[in-house]
């Protein structure tokens, strides 16, 4: 086979790009998906992560006081409210980076929700394993936990075609403080605040005992298209909004613990918003895709469609989104043609995740090729070859339960 670079780079040239725009392209197009640390036999979903065990305390607890009050007595971003300029203060770091008490303390006025008793705590079970999922009660609401969780509780911009976020290496202090309590416990002859400064410090490079992953989640339309351009009656399209972006997000998290990556890129967001789709409505449509994207009447496109927000940095430049934009469009149709001929195998919950890995070892360029059908195949044939040792279609692979 031609040699993937040339390949792309031939690809690039077809669709009209320059020399300049074809280096700027192989750059942003470049999978950085590590299959190295893949070792078979992995079975699917994926065994739970640490951090779950304590969020599936979290959940218990929220059935009787509410997610929102469970958790303000947990995530110390919780006890801030969102005001610019707060995370330079010393009370907010000492909080946040080195686990001090705050209670008393008379700048931690607590989040404010519009809605928190609507707020829920799920604990879903993905491909990637079980998850962590906060759904907020409203759009407003939904903005105040991604800038408390993921902007230190300032008051960031957060685009309206943002509907989730996956939050990865948060620093959950109250993991710590049961860590502490475990030890203390469990050395209570020896629990000196000197003892534990020193325990802390074997702590810290065992990211697993104190990081944590979940995701956040609204409850509005997917990508802000209305139900009206959807062709959709809006608790429908409502209904299938939160199935696509749940699963998005989920795939995010598959790749992430698969392949240890997890970018704002539109390659990563096609494949995400590809098993969000299929797990919604069974099928894949390009069309959505391209409408979520702000494609939909390609070769225009529509400005504040989602696409912009996956420029890259430093970002594209007009000519080489131009180019990107052609890519997307024929890869999400080539993708559609391949998912319309194998849909009885790729329905399958077994298939599924084969699928997903399949697509991280191609790019761009190659999805949106002439030859996309054969490279999907080839990759998915060897997929099921190293997972089941048959290229036999309808075999089923082992799904364990949780």
């Amino acid at each position: 086979m031609i040699n993937q670079q040339l390949f792309r780079t031939n690809v690039l040239t077809y669709f009209g790009a320059t020399a300049a725009q074809r280096e700027e392209l192989l750059v942003y197009n470049q999978t950085v998906f590590n299959h190295d640390i893949l070792t078979y036999p992995v079975k699917f979903p994926l065994t739970p992560e640490p951090h779950v065990a304590a969020w599936k305390e979290y959940a218990v607890a929220a059935r009787d006081i509410g997610a929102f009050e469970t958790l303000k007595q947990r995530l110390v971003q919780f006890r801030f409210p969102i005001i610019e300029g707060i995370s330079q203060t010393e009370v907010y770091q000492s909080a946040t980076r080195r686990g001090v008490a705050i209670d008393g303390m008379p700048e931690a006025t607590g989040l404010v929700l519009q809605k928190p008793e609507k707020l829920q705590l799920i604990i879903h079970q993905s491909l990637a394993g079980t998850i962590p999922v906060l759904l907020a009660g409203n759009r407003n609401d939904f903005v105040s936990l991604v800038q408390a969780l993921t902007m230190r509780n300032e008051p960031q911009l957060v685009p309206a075609s943002m509907g989730a976020c996956i939050v990865s290496g948060f620093n959950n202090w109250d993991r710590i403080r049961q860590y502490r309590q475990q030890w203390e416990a469990e050395n209570s002859v020896n629990s000196l605040e000197s003892s534990w400064i020193a325990e802390f410090q074997r702590l810290i490079p065992q990211k697993q005992l104190y990081q944590d992953k979940f995701i956040i989640l609204s409850d509005g339309f997917y990508s802000n298209v209305s139900a009206s351009d959807m062709g959709l009656k809006e608790g429908e399209w409502q209904r299938l909004s939160l199935t696509i972006r749940l699963e998005h997000e989920c795939s995010h998290y598959f790749t992430r613990r698969l392949f240890n990556s997890m970018r704002n890129n539109i390659f990563d967001e096609l494949i995400a918003d590809y098993r969000g789709i299929v797990a919604a409505t069974g099928d894949y449509r390009a069309d959505w895709f391209l409408r979520f994207l702000g494609l939909e009447a390609f070769p225009n496109y529509r400005e504040r469609g989602r696409l912009q927000n996956y420029r890259g940095k430093p970002s594209l430049s007009d000519e080489a989104f131009q180019i990107l934009q052609a890519l997307v469009k024929f890869a999400a149709e080539n993708l559609q043609h391949f998912h319309t001929k194998n849909a009885s195998r790729l329905t399958d919950i077994n298939i599924q995740p084969l699928m997903l890995m399949t697509l991280t070892y191609l790019t761009l360029e190659e999805l949106a090729s002439v030859e996309a059908h054969f490279r999907i195949q080839q990759i998915l044939d060897k997929q099921i070859f190293n997972f089941v040792g048959d290229l036999n279609p309808f075999i089923h692979l082992p799904v364990t339960q949780n």
